[in-house]
Order: structure tokens, then sequence, then C-alpha cells
């Protein structure tokens, strides 16, 4: 076997000694991940397809090849979970009822784990879970929305984590119930304190919070609680009651440790950015759609 030159496309041929024959060695695999710097430039960057062919000289048709090759391997998983601790646990949605749910860790804000297509109820949540416990994950502390399904499964598995409820979510909601601009009295109180939940940032902070929340609770719960008016305005004044009281106790985790997020912000931008690559990619087929995100996860941690 010898060198004979090199073809109009500068690839190099062999000359076979014994039989004449010259040839050019081809490497499928080898050319796929050679080729796979587009379709990761695809997926991070979210380039269309004429963006890469300027870039690469290649054309559509086989930027199609490459982008649908990767797409039907799965990514690489990370296998040892277990030097985890501090968690954001959230989901964003995508189609209807169902999108991507992962999981980030607080200390580097990286995506540790996530699935597309699931809904946010027990029979998506249970499996997911179980499948962070079986490959290690041993986390202490959790920060979620709210979700009483995941906070169901969370302690089912792990009965010693605690929970964080995100304040974002509690005032965002809270001041939707109370109104922009309540007419009622106490809705007005209560409007007011759901105002000072992220500004609470130390311990004092916390019991001058509670202290006024009591007050509140003595003078207006009670009647709100036992009153039967019914109405748009009343239930959900009644609504942002009952959530702010069920959220207390699992509300100031954080102060006790500086490493429990108060909030699941960082996850929240992190899917903010995925759906926005996302949206350059709207004529995804459907069957590919499951593969892009895992793929998109697996790129993207950050």
């Amino acid at each position: 076997m010898q060198r004979h030159g090199k073809t109009r496309q500068q690839k190099q041929r062999w000359l076979c000694r014994i039989c004449g024959r010259c040839f050019v060695w081809k490497n499928a695999l080898s050319k796929y991940a050679h080729q796979r710097v587009w379709f990761e430039r695809w997926i991070v960057e979210g380039y269309t397809l004429r963006q890469l062919a300027a870039q690469s000289g290649h054309s559509i048709s086989t930027l199609r090849r490459i982008i649908e090759h990767w797409l039907q391997r799965p990514p690489p998983s990370r296998i040892e979970l277990s030097t985890y601790r501090y968690l954001l646990f959230d989901g964003t949605f995508i189609d209807q009822r169902k999108g991507v749910f992962a999981v980030m860790d607080t200390e580097r804000f990286t995506v540790i784990h996530g699935a597309p297509e699931m809904a946010e109820g027990p029979g998506h949540l249970h499996p997911f879970c179980s499948t962070l416990a079986q490959r290690g994950l041993v986390p202490t502390s959790a920060t979620i929305d709210g979700n009483p399904h995941l906070m169901r499964v969370l302690q089912l598995l792990w009965p010693e984590i605690l929970i964080q409820r995100c304040l974002v979510h509690i005032q965002r909601q809270g001041l939707s119930w109370c109104r922009q601009y309540p007419k009622r009295t106490d809705a007005k109180h209560l409007r007011a304190l759901f105002l000072q939940v992220m500004s609470l940032h130390t311990v004092s902070d916390r019991d001058r919070f509670l202290s006024q929340l009591h007050a509140w609770e003595r003078r207006y719960g009670r009647h709100i609680a036992r009153s039967p008016e019914k109405g748009w305005v009343f239930s959900d004044l009644k609504r942002a009651r009952s959530m702010l009281l069920s959220a207390l106790p699992d509300m100031f985790r954080y102060l006790d440790d500086p490493l429990i997020a108060k909030s699941t912000n960082a996850l929240e931008g992190y899917f903010a950015r995925l759906k926005q690559k996302y949206r350059q990619h709207r004529g995804l087929a459907q069957r590919h759609r499951e593969a892009y995100f895992r793929w998109y996860l697996h790129l993207c941690p950050r």
C-alpha cells in the first residue's frame, strides 16, 4: 500500500501494490465526528441552516444530514450525582401542558439533569426523581415553586430534605391575587406584606414580617376564613391568605444556610434562553423535538 496523489477534493489517494487499484479511505463515523461542530453551533448558538452554510461551506442538504445524524443519537449522561447537595427544581411548558423539567445545582448554577416531554404531575415527577435517587443523588435542600406533587415526591424519596419555597413565586402570585389597586382595606394590607417578601435578608427582618402577618391575621384573616362571601375578588383574597400561611414553614430556610437559594430565578433564566434558541428552529419535526432538548441540556448546562 502506498500513497498515490490526491483527488480533486484534496483527499489522499492510495494504490494497492497487489491488485493495482486506487482508492480513498472513507470513515463515516470519523467524518460526522469532525462535522459535529456545526451541529453544536446549531444547538448552542441557535444558528439557522443558511447561517451555518455560510460559515462552514457545506450545502444546506449536507447540514441537514449532519443534524439528522446527531439527533438520532442520544447524548451521554452524567452517571454520578452524589456530589450535588443544594438544588433547584423547576419546569417550563413548551407545548400545552408538557415541557422541560430540570434540576440545577445552586453552587455552580449548572443543570445536572433534565427531561423533555414532562408534565408536572406525580405520574411524571416520581419516575424523574427516582432516576436521580438511583444515580446517587442525596440532596440537602431543594428550592421549588410550590408544586404540591413535587413536594410530596421529594419528601417521599428523601425524608431529610429541606424544602425552600421560591419567594418570587409567592410574591408574584400573592400580588396577582390581591390586585394591583385593591379597594378592600384587608387586601391593601396583605398586598403590603407581599411586597416585603423579597426584602427579608436577616432573622430580624423575618421576625418583623411574621409579627406584621400575625397582626393582620388577628384583625382580618379569621373573618375572611369564616365569611360566606363569594366572588372573584374575595375568592382570590382567600387564596392569597391560604397560600401565604401554608408557605410559612418553608419560606425562610435560606436564612439558616446561605447555600440554599431563596428563588428559582436562575433556572427560570435558563429556560428563557432555551426557549429563545428553540424559537430559531420552529420548523423542527415533532420526532426530533425530544432529542433537541436532550442535546441542549447536555451541551448548555449553564
